[in-house]
């Protein structure tokens, strides 16, 4: 099941995305405003139900795709956690490096990233995101994937010269406003039992391609280590890392790139997932 936040003629809702229509679950689950709402309370199972057999209510280029969860309680990123790209940072690390971004530092599918006035450093990292099911803390690793609802994608967009301007944190370059992007929906049934393919396009050419099975921290270490110090809430996001890019000099510890390219307006970036999604956005110069 896929699940998507989304707004048409100014009236945000939530639907169930099937092909290439959507099925607006709003008056179908009444009780329900927004589909954070339904990860809050737990029913994805009624979502499951409100959808099923139902053909869609609107076509999928009718409606604007939004961030698929519009406030989220937390939004946690994972820095350096692809093995190829840990060969530019020394040994590896024994515990996971994580950052927080603020949600509206992330814009939805098709929605533009604002390169700002401020900097020309805009870069790109495409991530997978884990949208967690339930509250819970001190959670097992064996017991760790139970606590997923779903995946969705992320651009985890970086203003890079703005990583360094604290001494120990990244948190300025991460949190521009829409210099990133989530989305393009929330994909519920996806097979945890084979690694997951990540492959990331600047204007159609390939940039990033790797899969799960290089990750230094696994989903289900990343949610027993999380979960150690801190309680997770429904709908909470928890991005996983992003993989070395081709063709680019590495990045300093300090998250630079040495020689960056930088994204210019007009530059298209899709993140694509084949078990979830593809999530593209376009750049545009802040007014």
């Amino acid at each position: 099941m896929r699940l998507a936040s989304y707004s048409l003629r100014g009236r945000v809702s939530f639907g169930a995305v099937a092909g290439d229509g959507i099925i607006d679950l709003r008056p179908r689950l009444a009780r329900f405003a927004t589909l954070m709402e339904v990860f809050r309370a737990q029913a994805l199972e009624a979502a499951r139900a409100a959808a099923e057999g139902v053909r869609p209510d609107l076509p999928l280029p009718a409606v604007e795709l939004l961030p698929p969860l519009l406030s989220p309680e937390k939004i946690l990123c994972v820095g350096v956690n692809y093995a190829n790209r840990e060969q530019n940072y020394g040994e590896p690390p024994k515990h996971p490096s994580m950052f927080y971004r603020a949600p509206n530092s992330l814009v939805g599918h098709r929605q533009n990233l604002v390169l700002p006035k401020i900097s020309a450093q805009l870069d790109y990292e495409g991530e997978i995101a884990m949208v967690i099911a339930r509250e819970c803390k001190h959670v097992p690793k064996e017991r760790a994937l139970d606590m997923i609802a779903g995946f969705t994608l992320c651009n985890d967009g970086t203003i890079r010269d703005w990583t360094q301007h604290g001494k120990f944190s990244v948190t300025q370059g991460k949190n521009f406003d829409a210099s990133g992007g989530i989305g393009p929906w929330i994909e519920t049934d996806v097979d945890l039992t084979k690694p997951l393919r990540l492959v990331v396009r600047k204007n159609g050419e390939v940039t990033q391609d790797d899969t799960t099975a290089n990750m230094i921290f696994s989903f289900a270490d990343l949610i027993a280590y999380i979960t150690s110090f801190m309680t997770l809430k429904p709908g909470d996001i928890i991005v996983t890392g992003t993989p070395v890019k081709k063709n680019s000099n590495p990045p300093s510890p300090h998250g630079e790139r040495k020689e960056g390219v930088w994204l210019e307006p007009g530059d298209v970036i899709e993140v694509e997932c084949p078990d979830i999604g593809v999530l593209r956005n376009s750049v545009v110069a802040e007014t």
